[in-house]
């Protein structure tokens, strides 16, 4: 996974790219959990976010987002990350709101 860690990464994301391989995806950690937004503008690709709770469950999975959408994705609650996958992965995987995500250098599970 690559990791967006400074605003300059999290703005661009994975915007501008053509394909995004199975085994692949970018993790956006926040310094303290916040309601996050996300749009697709720039992103030719559908993804998988996942949105995750400080306590690293998932809080919600917004599947196979419309590329160049402006319509904003929401977390719906305060989360400590959002995890992008290529549209349709959550699916393959059989990853579920509730499940556990963990990560190097991730908030500390509680």
């Amino acid at each position: 996974m690559e990791v967006a860690r400074s605003d300059a990464e999290q703005a661009q994301g994975l915007m501008n790219r053509e394909s995004l391989a199975a085994d692949r995806g970018m993790i956006f950690p926040f310094p303290a959990p916040k309601e996050a937004s996300f749009w697709m503008k720039n992103t030719l690709i559908p993804l998988d976010m996942i949105f995750i709770r400080e306590d690293g469950t998932i809080a919600r999975i917004e599947s196979n987002t419309v590329p160049l959408s402006l319509e904003p994705v929401l977390s719906l609650e305060p989360v400590a990350a959002v995890l992008e996958l290529a549209g349709g992965r959550t699916a393959e995987l059989g990853i579920q709101a509730g499940d556990r995500v963990t990560w190097q250098g991730g908030p500390a599970l509680r």
